[in-house]
């Protein structure tokens, strides 16, 4: 499900197999296992970079599994319930004492879509793969820290818009020129390779890892209830 190694500075999380890698209680349990080894084993010059094998860099939340329930009322108490987990993988992430690389090698939706903008810094394929927010197709409202992550990432009011009340799906090169990503790369091996320079350079500069983190923190104010609440689980 998720696979960590280490590369002397890099620490790299792989989301692997050829399936959509949904985001359901056993994917975010694995996730937040390997954020607190990571953070254990931090030092000055540390870098995390996430990834994954296959067409998708994750489709989300686990709806199938929500859908499998045995009554209406039951699968949203599914869908809550994911909700309401995956709040400290955001809240991980965001006070990882360490720089931290999402390179998305292919479909990011919803859940997906938020776990990738996480990162500080994110680095698509340019041939392959869409950033998605199903959620005004499927008939489905925002999760509040969704909504503030959003905010606190998308700069531009009219894109958040496109990307929230439109369900614009966008490319590699396009998130780039509407400033949600930072590089699009041609192919994943060309991707993984811009992922590891980025984070051999960043991880020369030997940043104390909390000061990191409190700087990062103090960058996304309205982030910070969630990271009060919860950042203190790993």
């Amino acid at each position: 499900m998720c696979t960590l190694e280490r590369r002397g500075d890099l620490f790299i999380i792989t989301l692997t197999g050829d399936d959509e890698h949904w985001i359901g209680p056993p994917f975010i349990s694995s996730f937040l296992s390997l954020l607190t080894q990571i953070n254990s084993q931090a030092t000055p010059g540390s870098v995390l970079i996430t990834t994954s094998h296959g067409r998708f860099f994750s489709n989300g939340f686990h709806l199938p599994w929500a859908q499998s329930a045995a009554s209406k009322s039951a699968a949203r108490d599914r869908i809550l319930h994911m909700v309401h987990i995956f709040k400290p993988v955001l809240a991980a992430l965001l006070s990882l004492p360490m720089p931290t690389i999402a390179a998305v090698s292919g479909h990011a939706a919803a859940a997906g879509f938020a776990l990738a903008l996480s990162h500080d810094y994110v680095l698509m394929r340019r041939d392959k793969g869409v950033l998605y927010m199903s959620e005004i197709d499927l008939g489905f409202t925002l999760p509040d820290y969704f909504a503030a992550l959003m905010r606190s990432k998308i700069g531009s009011a009219s894109v958040r818009r496109d990307v929230l009340l439109a369900g614009m799906k966008v490319n590699g090169e396009t998130a780039v020129e509407l400033g949600i990503t930072d590089a699009a790369h041609d192919g994943g091996e060309a991707l993984m390779e811009a992922a590891v320079a980025m984070g051999e350079k960043l991880a020369k500069r030997k940043w104390e890892g909390e000061a990191y983190a409190e700087i990062r923190k103090s960058l996304y104010p309205e982030m910070s209830p969630l990271l009060n609440e919860l950042s203190g689980k790993l």
